[in-house]
């Protein structure tokens, strides 16, 4: 029977893709391993795999096609001696089908309604079973919470929700506030003033998505502390000296990394993530840092930070760096951590409260180093450069005190560098 081979989920948030390569033609036999396309997706350009055995009995999607949605059939792959598939030209894809694996077979079914969303846009992901009850019974899956793996709705949460009695629909606002406000409205507002319209590339479409998330269901509350940097500025200096042979150069960013690797280690508490309805206190100390790039941002995690050395860590940092800003991250290498690090100090940003990357259970802001008149520790006025940092935390996970205590341990790294080399 042929099958048909989907458009893959490369990644947890991906949602649809570009077909920038066929490996395969029409006729060719595949084995599991061999190489079919390269996908494009917001973030990298990966190579997809056959999982079964078989001939490509056609190619139902032609290379460069962009916004092929996960899940749709791109290709079909026949049993030797099957001939019943036309061999004819590429078409563009056909509509998306719900199927929770790579490859499906191709036997006629009744297909399940399409993937729903939430009012915001958010995609919802539900069973297929869930989805035909939920349309069949005319119930919104954007108001049902999800039992299943990573919040996925399943048959039973669409029966419970169906025995439950709907609530009572919220009184309509007369007018949306500018923010809740469709594209047409909002373009209306400005309708007699020149602008150019910007589309959505598929990267800033998750950031806005998980962004949005973020700041409505996580409980933020920020801790700040200044740390003074004289103390490390002299060490830096010494030690670049000495690794100026090996072609490395420390940066403050650096030190910042090893700080916050050692400090979620001395208090192990904060080395933890929200997963829903537990929390996840990890062992190692996994590190993510925003790097800033066209259209967006990367998180590359610098894995077991506080086992590695300051010269290890800044040149894994360099390359992750580099390699995020040319789009060439394996999934692998931006998710995961439980703890991130944003830092505009080298934009002349003082200070700024930066949003928890879920499932993280804080985020460190880190502003930038400026000399500033302070009392020493004799009581006489003294200057001293002082970085302004925000630890933004999710109550959910971190509490105050505990809070508080992991960046006392940050700042004591950094204002005692040489505690770090121990």
């Amino acid at each position: 029977m042929p099958i048909q081979i989907l458009m893959p989920a490369l990644s947890p948030t991906m949602e649809e893709g570009t077909l920038a390569k066929w490996l395969v033609k029409e006729g060719d036999s595949v084995v599991a391993g061999d190489l079919l396309a390269e996908i494009e997706t917001d973030k990298a350009t990966m190579e997809f795999e056959a999982v079964d055995e078989g001939i490509i009995g056609k190619l139902l999607v032609v290379e460069g096609t962009e916004g092929v949605k996960v899940n749709t059939p791109i290709a079909v792959l026949l049993e030797d001696g099957e001939s019943d598939v036309e061999m004819s030209a590429p078409a563009k894809p056909a509509a998306p089908v719900a199927a929770p694996s790579v490859v499906v077979s191709a036997k006629p079914t009744t297909p399940a309604p399409a993937t729903p969303t939430t009012s915001d846009g958010t995609r919802v992901f539900a069973s297929p079973l869930a989805r035909r009850i939920a349309a069949d019974k005319g119930l919104d899956l954007g108001q049902v919470t999800g039992s299943g793996p990573k919040g996925r709705i399943v048959k039973a949460d669409v029966v419970d929700a169906v025995a439950q009695p709907a609530p009572a629909p919220a009184a309509a606002a007369a007018t949306p506030p500018p923010s809740s406000a469709g594209a047409d409205q909002v373009k209306a507002m400005y309708g007699d003033r020149e602008y150019e319209e910007v589309t959505l590339n598929g990267m800033r479409k998750i950031i806005a998505a998980r962004l949005s998330e973020a700041k409505q269901t996580i409980p933020h509350f920020y801790l700040r502390r200044d740390i003074h940097l004289d103390a490390l500025l002299k060490l830096r200096s010494q030690m670049n000296k000495g690794l100026e042979s090996r072609g490395i150069k420390l940066s403050v960013n650096d030190y910042i990394i090893k700080a916050c690797a050692m400090a979620l280690q001395d208090v192990p508490d904060c080395n933890a993530v929200w997963a829903g309805d537990r929390i996840l206190k990890l062992k190692p100390s996994d590190v993510a840092v925003a790097v800033a790039i066209e259209g967006g941002l990367f998180t590359p995690v610098l894995k077991d930070s506080d086992t590695k050395t300051l010269s290890s860590l800044s040149t894994e940092m360099k390359d992750l760096a580099s390699r995020a800003r040319d789009k060439k991250l394996a999934p692998h290498e931006y998710q995961g951590g439980s703890f991130a690090i944003s830092n505009l100090g080298m934009f002349g940003i003082q200070n700024f409260d930066a949003v928890i990357n879920p499932p993280h259970g804080s985020i460190l802001a880190v502003g930038a180093g400026e000399k500033k008149p302070v009392v020493g520790a004799d009581g006489d006025l003294t200057v001293a450069t002082v970085m302004s940092v925000t630890l933004s935390v999710d109550h959910r996970v971190i509490d105050g005190a505990l809070g508080a205590q992991f960046l006392a341990a940050v700042k004591s790294y950094l204002e005692d560098p040489i505690s770090m080399l121990a």
